[in-house]
């Protein structure tokens, strides 16, 4: 076993890709203590500039307190830090472990700039209770893999150097050079399953298995080996089964797949399109009930953070919709931008617009879908109900109240981005009004993050 020192992690950190900046997630616990004290010695022999981070999720009264010891620690190494206030008091209903490692990452990430290189003090001990947690939650390879030693994210990267050494190795490291760190008295408290396993579960396996944390960092390993194949196998499949609309997936092409296989190109799918996981429940519901529904069923799973529409012959993967008002009326004179709950609306003026003498600004207002809205689009003879054009032009329901339409009074003008009224149509050698259509992020993120589910036409 290799012992911890300075050039055992020099060892590590020249296998990693070349960063232009390194970060270290900073606790001032005794495990990121080690971390910054090697790094610090180590700092001539880097190719990059070393800085450190440190999250105060004020969940405890010495939070503040904990904030300056990092400070003086860093000032004492030189090392700048930037220190992050955070309110990571958890919602109902989710677990105050998850939440507040959710919070502290987006935080450290946000902090990163291209190419840079967060480091953080996870070791073997560490990776061995992750993927005894993950069997207890019935976790697949994916899950069993436990930490991956290096990550893309973000603008940068995300690196765990210290893995290949136990708590140990660490804490010998740490005693050797009489280094202080800080005690969070939470660390012992055995109500959270990680400290009930580290405290009351793995010193008895340990007295049976002295190699333990060994055996299960080589099993996240093979786990690790085992889920990138699985997922290349469902890159192979997400490639057959992706549809002609963006981002989307065809029901047909899927039901071609061995039920095993569905289910594997679903959750990679889903992974893609950057939505948080569903239970094993859910997604075997997706690739067996909703799969098996009709053509214009109004199939729909939701789980948090996500959801699962059917539109004719695909899947849709999206973020919840937010809530929308259709019978929000908008007054506006064409001339500055029109900003919308759900995006903004602009005019440029070129061909293939509506005629500006029909616009007058006092009677021209925004409207939303309602139902029973008729036009007569360019080139088309006769009237058409907008429903059997949104249908036409393969929209689905859920995006049809959402697109802004331009009265000029009582009449229907244009379907913001799709089509102009031929009677306000501008002449082929006339400059005329074109009307644009720029979705929110949060819109666009909910209605493209992947494409969505069907309801009866």
């Amino acid at each position: 076993m290799i012992r911890f020192s300075p050039e055992a992690l020099r060892t590590v950190l020249a296998a990693l890709p070349k960063a232009t900046a390194y970060w270290i997630a900073f606790s001032g616990g005794q495990d990121s203590r080690v971390l910054l004290h090697a790094l610090a010695a180590l700092r001539n022999a880097l190719e990059a500039p070393l800085q450190a981070a440190h999250v105060n999720h004020g969940l405890h009264p010495d939070a503040s307190c904990w904030a300056q010891a990092c400070t003086e620690v860093c000032e004492y190494h030189a090392i700048p830090l930037s220190v992050v206030q955070l309110d990571a008091r958890h919602p109902v209903g989710n677990s105050p472990e998850a939440w507040a490692r959710e919070r502290r990452y987006r935080a450290l990430q946000a902090l990163m700039h291209e190419g840079e290189m967060m480091l953080t003090a996870h070791h073997r001990d560490d990776q061995g209770e992750t993927l005894l947690m993950q069997l207890l939650r019935g976790s697949g390879p994916q899950g069993l893999a436990g930490m991956p030693p290096l990550v893309r994210w973000g603008a940068g990267w995300l690196a765990r150097p210290l893995l290949a050494f136990d708590r140990a190795d660490l804490a010998a490291y740490a005693e050797a050079h009489r280094l202080g760190w800080i005690e969070d008295p939470s660390n012992t408290d055995t109500r959270y399953a990680r400290n009930f396993l580290r405290h009351a579960v793995l010193p008895v396996l340990k007295t049976r298995w002295p190699s333990l944390g060994a055996t299960l960092a080589r099993a996240a390993l093979w786990q690790a080996e085992a889920a990138a194949l699985i997922d290349e196998i469902a890159e192979q499949d997400l490639a057959r089964v992706a549809s002609a609309a963006p981002a989307a997936v065809s029901v047909s092409r899927l039901r071609r797949l061995p039920e095993a296989r569905r289910r594997n190109v679903l959750r990679v799918w889903l992974v893609r399109c950057g939505l948080p996981s569903m239970t094993a429940v859910q997604l075997q519901q997706l690739a067996g009930e909703a799969l098996e529904c009709r053509w214009d069923s109004r199939a729909c799973i939701r789980w948090p953070g996500g959801e699962v529409r059917r539109y004719r012959d695909d899947f849709y993967a999206m973020r919840p919709l937010s809530p929308h008002d259709a019978n929000q009326v908008f007054a506006w004179n064409c001339d500055t931008p029109l900003a919308l709950p759900l995006g903004t609306l602009t005019v440029e003026r070129g061909a293939d617009g509506i005629r500006a003498a029909a616009c007058v600004n006092d009677s021209v207002t925004v409207r939303f879908r309602r139902g029973g809205e008729r036009l007569r689009p360019c080139g088309s003879s006769h009237t058409r109900l907008l429903k059997h054009l949104f249908q036409e032009q393969g929209i689905p329901p859920w995006r049809r109240d959402r697109i802004p339409l331009v009265y000029f009074g009582k009449k229907l003008a244009a379907v913001a981005g799709l089509w102009r009224h031929q009677a306000l149509a501008a002449d082929p050698d006339e400059i005329g009004l074109c009307f644009r259509w720029t979705e929110s992020e949060e819109n666009a993120g909910a209605v493209a993050a992947a494409k969505c589910v069907g309801s009866g036409d």
